[in-house]
């Protein structure tokens, strides 16, 4: 019986109906309700690092008595023999489920070894862009960031819902920005370099505290200080914080001058929304400030395309499969050419 996430599984039970499996989940929400001819049963809306799925457990099976005994958070095994239900999705006969280990439930907070692979990557790409800096007040704030708040950081999401939405989706969003703000900063040489690069990485640090699952769980929450000030608040005063505690000896020698370089900086995290509609304090004033918000839109949508291709994939399992409108793009996505592709693509969305 192989063990899979729940992304894997939606795709394999496309392919393969009936399907004898089981995947290491945690369940986010669970509720008792009355069917139409008034038995009880659970709905169990299970999640790992891929994705969530929802099954129900009637009241004539051993998965309801099981059910009973378990909480929101905990850590649970699901096996059975899983189906595709015209009118539910993803379903499960004679499933049950059983407590995870201490052991189990650590390798599926950390994902799964691919999921693990691309999260390094991700934080590799951005500790050498900070390690590339030349200007040595900007390198000691980025710095100084990923040792206070790094562990957050590789945990958070960059949204609840349009894009990467996931545990780690925030460092997996800010790396690519990277990628693309040091490509075309070889493009457009007059930008200032280490401005840019502190400036994506600075962007959402906001959402570690507005999209951020608890150390132990996949649950995107929102803790008091985001949901009272937001992320880019948050971001513009994370900034001045940690600023402040940097050792500032030989400051005054160097270029440009400390205290224009902090409130460029700034601006970089406050206008990153780049219209007043979206949010912004602000628009976009500098080269730096404007190049951030396209690289933030184009990584967003793209994402947005990609998820929306592979969902419609595993749904259908036919080519072409049927796609629905996306609201953030406003459109319907039309499937890109066959053919060949990027030699230097290394990520995909999960």
């Amino acid at each position: 019986m192989p063990l899979l996430t729940i992304a894997d599984l939606k795709k394999e039970v496309r392919q393969n109906t009936p399907l004898e499996a089981h995947v290491h989940v945690q369940i986010e929400r669970i509720l008792k309700k009355d069917a139409a001819n008034g038995k009880p049963f659970y709905e169990i809306v299970l999640r790992d690092s891929t994705e969530s799925m929802t099954l129900r457990a009637w009241s004539d099976t051993a998965a309801f008595e099981s059910a009973s005994l378990r909480h929101p958070g905990d850590f649970v095994s699901v096996e059975g023999v899983f189906h595709h239900n015209g009118s539910f999705g993803l379903d499960a006969r004679g499933w049950d489920l059983s407590l995870l280990s201490d052991e189990e439930t650590d390798l599926l907070l950390q994902g799964s070894p691919e999921r693990r692979f691309l999260l390094e990557k991700s934080w590799q790409v951005i500790s050498d862009a900070v390690d590339s800096l030349g200007d040595l007040r900007l390198q000691a704030l980025c710095r100084q960031f990923l040792e206070q708040h790094g562990a957050r950081f590789r945990r958070a999401a960059a949204a609840r819902g349009n894009h990467h939405a996931r545990r780690g989706g925030l460092l997996e969003h800010t790396s690519r920005m990277m990628e693309c703000a040091l490509a075309l900063c070889g493009v457009y040489q007059e930008l200032n370099r280490d401005l840019l690069i502190a400036g994506v990485l600075f962007h959402d640090t906001g959402k570690l505290w507005e999209t951020c699952p608890p150390e132990r769980g996949f649950g995107i929450e929102t803790d008091l200080r985001g949901e009272l000030l937001g992320h880019l608040s948050i971001g513009v005063e994370l900034v001045n914080a940690l600023w402040r505690d940097l050792p500032k000896k030989d400051w005054q020698e160097m270029s440009p001058p400390s205290e224009e370089l902090r409130l460029h900086l700034l601006h970089l995290v406050a206008a990153h929304h780049g219209q007043f509609e979206f949010g912004s304090p602000v628009l976009p004033k500098t080269p730096e400030a404007a190049l951030l918000h396209f690289i933030d839109n184009i990584d967003a949508r793209l994402e947005m395309f990609f998820a929306a291709y592979k969902l419609a994939a595993v749904r259908e399992g036919g080519d072409p499969p049927s796609m629905d409108w996306i609201r953030p793009l406003g459109v319907t996505p039309v499937i890109p050419l066959h053919g060949s592709k990027n030699s230097n693509a290394t990520n995909s969305p999960e």
